[in-house]
């Protein structure tokens, strides 16, 4: 079961940008997959978790809200986030 959450430079450069609320989606999101795992906080339909396309195939996305999006990949036992994006 993954339950680590790993920020990469880019995605904690981007959070610099986000509004308070949209910070605060996203930690309680990765509060909840240190507290179930990954597997099942995919289940949670609020996060619209769900698997990218194209360029960004072997990517998912959470949505924070309809404006903002937090990319991520599983690797090596963890989650990494990526980015944040508008």
């Amino acid at each position: 079961m993954i339950t680590k959450v790993v920020l990469a430079k880019k995605a904690i450069k981007n959070l610099n940008l986000v509004p308070k609320f949209i910070l605060n989606k996203l930690e309680t999101w990765i509060d909840t997959v240190e507290e179930i795992g990954i597997e099942e906080t995919r289940k949670v339909a609020g996060f619209h978790d769900e698997p990218l396309k194209g360029k960004r195939k072997g990517q998912r996305s959470i949505r924070l809200n309809r404006s903002y999006r937090a990319i991520y990949i599983v690797n090596s036992g963890a989650v990494i986030f990526i980015e944040i994006i508008e």
